[in-house]
């Protein structure tokens, strides 16, 4: 017998979908239900790797974790990592079917659709429930065509929706007016209600517009979740809102700062510094002025050639020399590892157009980006202080050189990365390398932090989907929820 399925749709981009999903994961997971979550087609630069060896979007690890299940590449079965304004490297069930431009990617959606289909039924087939994240919106007209993310998915396997709206915004009730106006009738009908997010104040001073909204419309207001202070789930793509500018050069802590490059990749590696107690963080977007830091971090990138381009045209690489000359630390990782070589070779177009790039050439090695993508998880040691570290490589580059010999960790498979002679700069191809709260301690403490406390990054984590949790049982009416999903709790 095949799960009962509940999507989740939102208005705009960053409406709460993943959210809600996070948190009803959890809330059903509470009362023993065997869930997972699923999202047919994601466009995100903020992927993990799964156990089956595959890559998928990192919410989707995120609310995977919520449900107490291991991360598949199932949960995410097309994933979109743009490469430039108009193209994408395409993976599929995990694995990287190759780059595709828009419009070629839009005709190929009914093939991909079949992958969307399987992995759902696999899914299907081994739990009780099924919660769906859809993507941007439903109400966007010019992709309604084979479309696998909202609607067309919905209608495929023939689930009820729940639309959810960002009142923090603005305009909320615009939003959703507006987006029923665009729907089809069957769409339309498909829609059981609504969640209001992120809400400030006096909920009876909303009121009025909540009766007049279920008047309107037919539907009902599932419930108003609160705009929870301090929360925090890793983001999907979007770099952090969230930095207090007041932060920046507190006494006493380390400033850390990143170039936020065109094709960011991996934000989220920096989740356990951004929120450390011992640290400012602060990335650092175009034409911004380049402040001063005891430490500066290279990113992952998507395309790391035109992204180092990006560096030069933005006066990094100086500042990154002089950084250097007044003692400050350097890091980079994987994409931002590859960067700090002599050359950078991509001869089969991988990342963009085929030819070579200069690297900031700090350390004496090279790369050569190869088609096969390297995805494993890992584990090991600092090479320096044998604290252990554990995360994940998301790579298509091979790098070699005399650089290697002095490697920044030891890893089961084998060393990892590089650090330089005098100790100031130090490079990895492992994702999410400060997770580790002794880990975290250690390079922090290279980084030139004099004192530091040991910050359970998980434990924070872990707390932000309880909170969730909690708000689904306090803001929700979870006995519709409950009935949409044709569940009934077994009273222990």
């Amino acid at each position: 017998m095949s799960a009962a399925t509940l999507m989740i749709q939102g208005t705009t981009s960053d409406a709460g979908k993943s959210l809600l999903v996070t948190a009803l994961c959890r809330w059903l997971r509470l009362q023993n239900i065997l869930v997972v979550p699923f999202k047919p087609q994601n466009m995100a630069l903020n992927s993990i790797v799964t156990e089956d060896g595959g890559e998928i979007g990192r919410a989707q690890a995120v609310q995977a974790r919520a449900c107490d299940q291991p991360a598949h590449s199932d949960m995410n079965p097309v994933l979109l990592k743009p490469n430039t304004d108009v193209g994408a490297q395409v993976i599929i069930q995990g694995q990287v079917l190759g780059n595709m431009d828009a419009d070629v990617y839009h005709d190929y959606k009914r093939i991909a659709q079949t992958a969307v289909l399987d992995s759902y039924q696999r899914l299907a087939d081994n739990y009780d429930v099924v919660i769906v994240e859809g993507a941007g919106s439903p109400a966007e007209i010019n992709l309604r065509e084979h479309d696998i993310a909202n609607m067309g998915f919905a209608e495929a396997v023939d689930c009820p929706v729940i639309l959810i709206a960002d009142i923090d915004r603005g305009g909320v009730f615009a939003h959703i007016v507006g987006t029923l106006d665009l729907l089809s009738e069957s769409e339309r009908q498909r829609i059981k209600g609504f969640v209001i997010n992120r809400f400030r104040g006096d909920l009876a001073l909303l009121q009025p517009g909540l009766d007049w909204l279920e008047q309107h419309t037919g539907k009902p207001v599932l419930g108003v979740l609160p705009y929870l202070t301090g929360l925090h789930l890793e983001s999907e793509d979007a770099l952090p809102r969230d930095v207090p500018p007041n932060r920046y050069y507190e006494d006493g802590k380390m400033n850390i700062i990143i170039p936020a490059l065109p094709r960011i990749s991996n934000h989220t590696d920096f989740d356990p510094l951004r929120l450390h107690p011992n640290v400012n963080l602060r990335f650092i977007g175009p034409e911004e002025t380049i402040p001063e830091a005891d430490c500066i971090i290279l990113p992952g990138s998507k395309s790391v050639r035109s992204d180092l381009d990006w560096l030069r045209l933005q006066g990094w690489v100086d500042f990154i020399h002089r950084h250097l000359r007044y003692r400050g630390t350097l890091m980079g990782i994987c994409g931002g590892f590859q960067m700090l070589g002599k050359k950078i070779h991509d001869p089969e177009g991988i990342e963009g157009d085929p030819g070579s790039s200069e690297g900031i050439g700090l350390l004496d090695m090279e790369t050569r980006l190869a088609a096969q993508k390297q995805l494993r998880n890992v584990q090991g040691t600092l090479m320096f202080s044998k604290s252990a570290v554990a995360g994940y490589e998301i790579h298509a580059g091979l790098t070699s050189g005399p650089a290697l010999a002095h490697p920044a960790l030891e890893l089961d498979h084998g060393p990892d990365g590089a650090i330089s002679q005098d100790h100031l700069i130090l490079g990895t191809y492992v994702h999410g390398i400060f997770e580790n709260p002794s880990a975290c301690t250690e390079l922090l403490t290279w980084a030139g932090l004099k004192s530091t406390q040991k910050f359970d990054y998980h434990g924070r984590r872990q707390a932000s989907i309880q909170r969730l949790a909690t708000a689904v049982s306090e803001h929700l009416d979870t006995g519709k929820l409950l009935a949409l999903l044709k569940l009934k709790l077994v009273q222990s």
